[in-house]
């Protein structure tokens, strides 16, 4: 069953993004691959950035496995080194996570030279330590001659740099043709508006191809059953504006979602 949404699904920006992003991926490669062949293929990427967990709660519960035995030897100095004390407070430390991010390279099949890149943007790429990895590598992919497609379906975090302010918007796809820096095509996405069917850039003399995101994303809904697990009675993970809040509820209420 497809999503009660026209366009993106905002229940899908929380807990379940990181399974939404790897099917966007999957669907985009399969989508575009019989429009690039024989000449271009496009290929799923995996990258992991490492992101230091902002607003991690330390609580004095020990998150170690072998906690009873940790304590047993903290309690009896005369098992270990002579002199040792007990520490009066032992806490579990915050360790950076390794967060996998998924794009799409198209690669000319004779040479397989990079030309578009295809960022679906994470939150990790809209926050902290994470942004400035994809910043630098943005800034070297703006700086080459690869054309560059990013897909913003997230309402929070910051958006990619631009020299003008956005318009206000949920969500966002970009466009930057090699040629034409520092000039970016923008679709801004309504709740209430599909996603677009977007350009494609090749390489010069080929005509673009067209990537229609919508069929994209309702591919990457209905293939593992999203409807059966998201429960659209209650208020999605990631708040809503207050208009957009009175629209999602008068929209799901219309659709029998709730």
């Amino acid at each position: 069953m497809p999503s009660p949404f026209p366009g993106m699904d905002p229940y899908l920006e929380g807990s379940l993004w990181t399974t939404l992003h790897h099917g966007l991926g999957s669907e985009i490669v399969r989508h575009l691959a019989p429009k690039l062949r024989p000449r271009y293929v496009a290929l799923p990427v995996e990258r992991f950035v490492m992101e230091l967990n902002e607003g991690v709660s330390i609580t004095t519960i020990s998150v170690y496995p072998d906690v009873s035995v940790a304590t047993t030897q903290a309690e009896s100095p005369a098992q270990g080194q002579a002199g040792t004390l007990a520490a009066p407070l032992r806490l579990a430390t915050v360790i950076p996570e390794a967060v996998p991010h998924v794009s799409v390279e198209i690669r000319d099949t004779q040479q397989r030279h990079l030309v578009t890149a295809i960022e679906i943007l994470s939150p990790t790429n809209k926050r902290g330590d994470g942004i400035r990895e994809y910043l630098t590598k943005r800034q070297r992919l703006l700086l080459s001659a690869v054309h560059l497609l990013e897909i913003d379906l997230l309402r929070q975090g910051r958006r990619v740099p631009m020299q003008q302010p956005l318009p206000e918007a949920p969500y966002f796809i970009f466009l930057s043709r090699a040629e034409s820096r520092p000039m970016t095509d923008i679709w801004p996405v309504a709740l209430d508006q599909p996603l677009p069917t977007v350009p494609v850039p090749l390489l010069p003399g080929d005509d673009d191809v067209l990537l229609d995101l919508q069929a994209v994303f309702t591919a990457a809904y209905d293939l593992p059953g999203y409807d059966l697990i998201i429960d659209y009675s209650q208020s999605p993970e990631i708040p809503l504006a207050e208009a957009e809040t009175a629209w999602v509820e008068c929209h799901l209420d219309a659709t029998g979602s709730r």
